[in-house]
């Protein structure tokens, strides 16, 4: 029985591992957009479950929590029942000990099993995409799930976009270590996890692809995500609407319009005053955040006394429990004159202090639902101060709350598109573009005058990204064939050799690290002599634990860019080579690379040495017939003098080489006399 079970376990173990190599050979040889529309719609199917799994969490933990035992009804958007919240409390002593209660749960889950959950997801998915895109963990995803349900859902201020973006971005990270996606395939998986999962949990795909490409830096765009993203945010917002309907979230409010040239003038006030609102939540939320890491409590205690603290406050001010989205719900219209005047100008900045005091003290939410929140209520104390006063504000405070919420945290988040569409997609209506374009403006101006941000992991430009900055230095590395740098290995370790073994083999061939391999030679990991010398000298060098699995081969057919990307991104010095069937076929480190670079521009540069100062400029498109294709450039029989300084090719050009093939259909630019 146990031969047949070993046999079937085997048989699986193979099936799995022929599936993975097939679909990971596959994706290396598929155009862009194959490639993207398998990837994104398997990330959209998650970002659309995921934002179902923890929205349906979340609303379990509200009803079992802060209802139940808190004594309080939260009111809820019109997309989502439109539930008025309660004005009174039921049972007032028990609120501060569900909050305290709630933040309790979910930071003992998240100090104990998985401590990078703790905050707001949004910006460790930022933090994951520039520096570490494979290395999201299935059980950070999961423990965020289920924190900040009970955070949330127990009274905390905090929003459900950071989990959502977190369980999408998680998910792109999984693939990418599941098929050995490149350096910059694993960023836009993660990339276009977050704006997917965010539009899905909002009803806002077209935001939510936009978001991805803007919320990774604060004065750029990552234009490469935005395909991706579009796949994945319309997959995933079609299976969230399938399942919890595909109204906006506060439902039509298409009925207001510009009506006065005036009004644009209290626009941009709000816009102004918008951005330095905007800086305060940054500031306030950062400085909390800075006070509770200061204490010397315990950092599963400090969300607790967060929670306390937010529960006592929300016994004078409701509006500061939850994700606050009923109480936005309830000021559109003439329901803002219910309100009392003090609590509307009080509850943004309260807002920001328990936000501080839910998130920043290591609980687990998002803080983009908060922001806009914030925004919200401004733009509605704004219309009530002034509205008795001052003509051109109009019959309605609806126009300053939508456009408060865009401005906000729009400008905050260094992502005024992205937020100003998503928050049109959440009230179903384009009609306050104008009016949004002057205030959101404005308010990106007064922020980007502080250069502050709400996401402290965002770069400020593409140059700055890791992955930019070192292949835009080496522009000819994505012209060079991986073959140029490749050199045979000097040790392979088998991976049924018992670990002595396998340490004296690396210390014969006078290496410390080697690439490991199964039976049939096929890639499992990388060792070295550190983790054999922490291994049990009799076990196998497979179960012994001195694997590294993390770091993935590379293909062959790759060019030098890709490999350059690698070994920065996981801070290495060398990868396996491997061939379509994943067996190691070499080794390439960054010498190796260097020295390929430095032939390769030594040979641009000899070329180039040879146009005179009468040359002039011509384009070339090959022919299928030409006798040029299939030869090098070296080979092709130019005239004396004449440079091909670029490539154009299927939409992409190449900085060429003497050994560069031309090929039909290729644009070559030359200089020659």
């Amino acid at each position: 029985m146990s031969v047949r079970a070993g046999t079937l376990n085997e048989l699986r173990r193979r099936s799995s591992q022929w599936l993975r190599t097939s679909i990971t050979r596959w994706l290396a040889g598929a155009t862009y957009t194959k490639k993207w529309l398998v990837l994104g719609t398997l990330i959209g199917v998650i970002s659309g479950l995921g934002a179902v799994v923890f929205y349906e969490c979340l609303k379990l933990a509200t009803h079992y929590l802060i209802v139940d035992l808190g004594g309080y009804q939260p009111g809820s958007p019109r997309g989502e029942g439109n539930v008025l919240p309660w004005s009174h409390f039921t049972r007032p002593w028990a609120l501060p000990l569900v909050a305290a209660g709630g933040a309790l749960v979910g930071s003992v889950l998240v100090f104990s099993i998985a401590p990078d959950a703790e905050g707001h997801g949004t910006d460790a998915a930022i933090a994951a995409v520039h520096h570490n895109p494979r290395g999201i963990r299935v059980r950070t995803v999961v423990v965020k799930i289920v924190a900040s349900a009970f955070t949330i859902g127990s009274g905390g201020s905090g929003g459900r976009e950071g989990p959502t973006g977190q369980i999408s971005a998680g998910f792109g990270s999984l693939l990418a270590r599941v098929f050995d996606l490149s350096p910059t395939d694993a960023r836009l998986s993660v990339a276009s996890g977050i704006g997917s999962g965010i539009g899905a949990i909002f009803g806002a795909p077209l935001a939510g692809a936009v978001l991805a490409t803007e919320i990774l830096y604060r004065d750029d765009f990552e234009v490469e995500a935005l395909l991706p993203s579009f796949i994945a945010s319309i997959v995933g917002y079609a299976l969230w609407g399938s399942v919890e309907g595909f109204g906006p979230l506060f439902g039509y409010q298409n009925h207001y319009h510009l009506h006065d040239a005036l009004q644009l003038f209290w626009f941009a006030v709000l816009g102004v005053i918008a951005g330095v609102v905007g800086l305060a939540y940054a500031k306030g939320f950062y400085g909390i955040a800075g006070a509770f890491a200061r204490t010397r409590l315990p950092r599963w205690v400090r969300p607790v006394i967060g929670g306390a603290l937010v529960g006592l406050m929300g016994l004078v001010m409701p509006e500061v429990l939850g994700t606050g989205y009923g109480f936005i719900q309830q000021i559109f219209g003439r329901g803002l004159l219910a309100i009392p005047l003090w609590i509307v100008v009080l509850t943004p900045l309260a807002r920001i202090a328990a936000t501080g005091f839910s998130i920043g003290s290591g609980g687990s939410g998002g803080i983009f639902g908060p922001g806009m929140v914030i925004g919200g209520f401004l733009g509605a104390a704004l219309w009530r101060l002034f509205e008795p006063l001052a003509h051109g504000l109009g019959p309605s405070a609806t126009p300053f709350i939508i456009v408060g919420m865009m401005s906000c945290f729009g400008s905050i988040s260094r992502a005024p598109l992205a937020v100003m569409l998503m928050v049109a997609e959440m009230t179903g209506s384009l009609s306050l573009v104008v009016p949004a374009m002057l205030a959101v403006g404005l308010a990106t101006l007064v922020v980007r005058r502080s250069d502050d941000t709400i996401y402290r992991s965002q770069l400020r430009t593409r140059a700055d990204a890791p992955a930019h900055r070192l292949v835009s230095g080496m522009p000819l590395l994505e012209s060079l064939d991986l073959t140029r740098a490749a050199r045979p290995p000097r040790c392979v370790v088998g991976d049924r050799l018992e670990v002595t073994v396998a340490r004296r083999l690396l210390e014969e061939r006078g290496v410390r690290e080697a690439p490991v391999v199964d039976d049939d030679g096929r890639y499992v990991g990388r060792t070295d002599l550190t983790a054999l010398d922490a291994a049990d000298e009799g076990a196998p060098v497979a179960t012994s634990g001195a694997i590294d699995t993390a770091h993935p081969p590379v293909l062959r057919n790759r060019h030098l860019g890709v490999v350059l990307e690698s070994l920065t991104a996981w801070d290495i010095s060398w990868l396996a080579v491997v061939d379509d069937d994943r067996k190691v076929v070499g080794t390439v480190s960054v010498s190796d690379l260097v020295s390929a670079y430095r032939f390769a521009l030594r040979d641009v540069l000899n070329r180039a040495s040879r146009v005179g100062p009468d040359a002039g400029t011509a384009d070339i498109v090959v022919e299928a017939a030409s006798s040029l294709c299939g030869q090098s450039l070296r080979e092709a029989g130019l005239p004396h003098g004449t440079l091909v300084t670029a490539i154009e090719r299927a939409r992409q050009v190449l900085i060429p080489t003497g050994d560069t093939t031309i090929e039909a259909g290729d644009r070559l630019s030359a200089l020659g006399a």
